[in-house]
Order: C-alpha cells, then sequence, then structure tokens
C-alpha cells in the first residue's frame, strides 16, 4: 500500500473509530464540541499496524534508539513500533513515562528500560495521541532530558495545539494531520506558532 494510501485508510479508521461530536472537557480543561480519543485507533490491529508503519517511515532515517511518551496515550504507538522496527531491521526501543513514579518499588519515573540501561546521550523521539497543548509532550520531553536523553522530535497524531511554542528545538510531525480544517470548519495558524510542523 502507498503513503498516500495508507494515509487515507487511517483517516477513515480514526473517523470511524475515534473522532466525536458533543461538548466535552478535555484533559487540558478546554471546551471543545468535538474530540478525538485514539485508543480505539491504536489497539485495533490494522489501525495500529497503519500507525506503525506511518511513523517508522517518517523516522527511519533519524537514527533513534528509543520511542516513548506520557502514559497512556504513547504506550500504544510507542510499543507498536517497536516492534516494526525489529521486523524491519532498524530496532528502536520503547518506553513510557509516568504521570506519578509509583511509592514502591523502584519509584522509576521512566519505565521500560533494563537494570543498567539509561537514556543518558541516546537520541529520543517522543510520541503523543491527541494534544491540545502541548502540555502531555512537555512532560515526557522534560523527563527524558532530566534522564539525559536527546529529544530531536515530537511526533503528534493531532496537531489542534496552542502551546507548542513551550517546546523549543522541537520539530513536530503528523502521521494524519488532523486540525479543526480536515474534520470541522475553521483552523488557525496561529495554533501552531513557535514550532515547526510537516505533514
Amino acid at each position: 500500500m502507498s503513503k498516500s494510501a495508507s494515509r487515507a485508510r487511517l483517516a477513515e479508521i480514526i473517523r470511524k473509530r475515534s473522532f466525536g461530536r458533543g461538548e466535552i472537557t478535555l484533559a487540558s480543561g478546554r471546551k471543545s464540541d468535538f474530540y478525538f480519543n485514539l485508543k480505539p485507533t491504536m489497539l485495533d490491529p490494522e489501525g495500529a499496524a497503519l500507525l506503525a508503519e506511518l511513523s517508522y517511515e517518517a523516522l527511519k532515517d533519524d537514527n533513534l534508539d528509543y520511542v516513548g511518551g506520557l502514559e497512556m496515550g504513547a504506550v500504544p504507538l510507542a510499543g507498536a513500533l517497536a516492534q516494526l522496527s525489529w521486523i524491519k531491521g532498524h530496532p528502536i526501543a520503547a518506553f513510557f513515562v509516568r504521570k506519578i513514579p509509583k511509592e514502591h518499588g523502584a519509584r522509576l519515573a521512566v519505565e521500560g528500560l533494563a537494570k543498567g540501561e539509561s537514556l543518558s546521550g541516546k537520541r529520543v523521539v517522543i510520541v503523543e495521541d491527541v494534544t491540545t497543548t502541548g502540555s502531555s509532550a512537555l512532560k515526557a520531553v522534560e523527563a527524558v532530558r532530566d534522564a539525559g536523553g536527546e529529544v530531536g522530535h515530537s511526533r503528534l497524531l493531532c496537531a489542534d495545539c496552542v502551546n507548542l511554542s513551550a517546546m523549543p528545538g522541537i520539530h513536530v510531525f503528523l502521521v494524519e494531520p488532523m486540525r479543526k480544517k480536515t474534520w470541522m470548519a475553521g483552523s488557525s495558524p496561529a495554533m501552531t506558532k513557535g514550532c515547526s510542523v510537516s505533514d
């Protein structure tokens, strides 16, 4: 399947499984009259495969060591991408960042690394399912940088963003652009002010 066909098919799956209308309060506290819940797409066999395929194709030449993000939205995508990268012969390991470290055990903020492994000096990409303000991606970026990792990209599936300028030096890629102009009438270029975005 061509890249354009894969993107078109993914958009169909997202529209069917993950897009809804109705007034809701987003995780950011903002009100919206439409929403995306990407988990039904990320956990669908075909949806997971397409997301992993499109992400891998966009990232394969970036010499990445790790892919991860904040729980829970990043976990299915990071896992699918890690598996596909192994099959493709270019392994990219996965991890996730806890919103709140456990109060028992190792009390780790970053999970998925074996004893002796570290993000220090590693090239990392942050993934996110849906973002409104970029705060979840920011938390993951901060955790990775605190662990010594180098964050090269932040890959967002939904770019209805208003605070990406708070992530200096982060280039935002869109696996499947889902700006309002695609799904609803109206869009504001100012939503991505301060960061570079590519489809």
